[in-house]
């Protein structure tokens, strides 16, 4: 290469580095880096301590994505520009070269190692339920709403206090969770009849709820959090799937306690909910099943038919 075409390199190179960083600044600033949304790369703002956890193992998880692709990035484009055709001359062709494999089977696996030991840490803490809680919440998932029961909090009739909805996309027709904040609140999990998967996003947290397989899991509602949140059901469970959705409130302790008070003097009338006791119906007779039937009574009456033949000819 020239020293003049050298030159002219470095000097395009100078001209649009400022540039360059310009425009990123103004692409992080239009992304509101002012608060920590930008942090959070999508996810909404956590409620919970353990949401916290979620949160740093994304943004760790995109860090390591973002370190291995700068790095193959960076060797293709080396590659390109080092190794481009400078003339017709055959380049000298490598067939082996022990210290790159080796690199190239190593790192991989240093790398899904480190995220698999962080992923395990982050799991096992999301689901430890030995603090004691403050408030417990059976959950019952059905086709196509959510019930609700504080276990231990029982109205005048000697029930406890329970919440159920309809499938519906009207917020006002929706099921309330009420929950207080700076509060341990312990969920147990259930299904009658198909698997769901309990969802509540500001909890950046998701559980499946199996039919005879109860699940678990406790959060600590951070202080100051009050406000109304999304909750839905994130698997596909049928017809009505999309409408399968809750609201999850937040206030303060006192309000709670107030809100439960007033549910144990008025219990309200719920609707229609499947019981979990309820064994599942059984399976209707596929296609298969019906042909099966029909071939094995055309084989008997042809049975009959031959020994009556028989018969008749002795």
């Amino acid at each position: 290469m020239s020293p003049t075409r050298h030159r002219n390199r470095r000097h395009a190179l100078r001209r649009w580095a400022p540039r360059g960083a310009v425009l990123a600044a103004l692409a992080v600033a239009a992304t509101g880096c002012a608060s920590n949304e930008f942090t959070r790369l999508g996810l909404p703002e956590p409620i919970t301590e353990q949401a916290e956890r979620v949160v740093t193992l994304w943004q760790g998880s995109w860090v390591a994505a973002f370190a291995v692709g700068i790095l193959v990035w960076g060797l293709i484009i080396w590659s390109v520009i080092a190794y481009r055709k400078r003339s017709e001359q055959l380049p000298p062709q490598v067939r082996y070269n022990m210290p790159i494999e080796a690199l190239y089977t190593v790192l991989p696996i240093i790398v899904v190692s480190v995220l698999f030991y962080f992923t395990a840490r982050d799991q096992t803490y999301l689901l430890e339920t030995d603090e004691p809680a403050d408030v417990y919440v059976d959950v019952n998932a059905f086709q196509w709403s959510w019930q609700f029961t504080y276990e231990d909090e029982l109205d005048v009739n000697g029930n406890p206090v329970s919440v159920a909805g309809v499938p519906s996309t009207s917020k006002d027709e929706l099921p309330v969770l009420v929950l207080p904040s700076d509060s341990v609140v312990h969920f147990d999990l259930e299904a009658p009849d198909v698997i769901h998967s309990f969802w509540i996003p500001a909890f950046a947290f998701k559980l499946d709820v199996i039919p005879g397989h109860p699940n678990e899991f406790q959060v600590k509602i951070k202080p100051g959090v009050e406000g109304d949140y999304e909750g839905r059901c994130a698997e596909l469970c049928g017809y009505d799937h999309s409408r399968m959705l809750f609201t999850l409130r937040v206030v303060t302790p006192e309000e709670y306690r107030a809100w439960i008070e007033e549910q144990k003097a008025n219990p309200q009338e719920l609707p229609a909910v499947p019981d979990l006791e309820e064994e599942a119906p059984a399976p209707n007779p596929g296609p298969a099943t019906a042909t099966q039937d029909s071939s094995d009574t055309a084989a008997t009456a042809d049975d009959a038919a031959t020994t009556a033949e028989e018969e008749d000819g002795q």
